[in-house]
């Protein structure tokens, strides 16, 4: 695995890359609060059969993080960042794996360029109103409408160690075999300047995914875009239903629930792993 980075848009972007050039590209694409590292296990899984490509978003792991007086931190912009690395890497099409934050950024890509996507993997990434946990998206909701003080301080305590290891423990049976490397990295890079008000900003434009929804509902039905859903049923941030409402625009969806959170890789990595591997051979043979 090669530890690289480019430059985007006069923004350096890390990212990490393994196997054969020539063969078919997966993008991972990573969630909040996290960066390329959760998939530090993931891209050698995959390097003996694909090229691999695990960017860090800009503000989060080792891209730069700009201050927001610079940048306006949206998922519009992570979306464009993004395809600038793409462009700069060469990939033309690719396989995309996204989680979290992921989804929204997966989304506008395959949007702008439908053709590029050759398929598409979820893992607790939503793309429908169902599966919002809502007492978890309750104050992110009420900051997008008022980011006054009160609102801000809720999200602030977010970025915070116990919010962070919180994301990685909930609802894993075994928190056990989470090791706490994730949580300590995550919020290590959290420190530096600029990372907290680039996350307020996001939070605050979350609402501009929702808004999304119906454009990505009708590519969904009109490309079928070979899907799969890898989901933490467990997870109290995206819920199960995310998961199933894949099948309302994608009947051939193929979807597995495991006894896990919203970091599946780190507690059920073998099992994700199996699926992804047959559903990638399936798909991009």
């Amino acid at each position: 695995m090669r530890h690289r980075a480019v430059t985007v848009s006069g923004h350096r972007i890390f990212y990490r890359e393994a196997g054969p050039r020539q063969a078919p590209t997966v993008l991972l694409l990573h969630g909040y609060p996290a960066s390329s590292h959760m998939f530090r296990h993931l891209v050698p899984a995959l390097a003996d059969r694909y090229h691999v490509i695990a960017p860090d978003h800009l503000g989060f792991g080792h891209s730069d993080t700009p201050p927001v007086d610079d940048v306006d931190y949206s998922f519009d912009t992570l979306a464009s960042v993004t395809e600038g690395l793409l462009d700069a890497v060469g990939v033309e099409e690719f396989a995309v794996y996204v989680q979290d934050y992921g989804a929204p950024i997966g989304w506008r890509l395959a949007l702008a360029h439908p053709e590029r996507v050759s398929a598409i993997v979820s893992q607790n990434g939503n793309a429908y109103d169902a599966g919002f946990v809502e007492p978890f998206w309750e104050p992110i909701w009420a900051y997008a409408a008022d980011p006054n003080p009160d609102n801000e301080a809720v999200l602030r305590d977010a970025l915070g160690w116990d919010a962070i290891r919180w994301q990685y423990t909930h609802g894993v049976p075994d928190p056990a075999l989470v090791s706490p490397d994730t949580w300590t990295y995550d919020h290590a890079l959290f420190q530096r300047p600029g990372v907290e008000a680039a996350q307020l900003r996001l939070f605050a434009d979350y609402t501009s995914n929702v808004a999304l929804y119906p454009r990505v509902h009708e590519y969904f039905r009109e490309t079928q875009v070979p899907l799969l859903a890898v989901w933490g049923a467990n997870d109290e941030i995206f819920g199960p239903d995310g998961a199933r409402a894949f099948r309302s625009d994608l009947p051939e969806v193929e979807i597995h629930l495991l006894d896990a959170g919203h970091f599946v890789l780190e507690s059920d990595f073998d099992t994700a792993v199996g699926y992804l591997r047959g559903f990638l051979g399936r798909t991009l043979a």
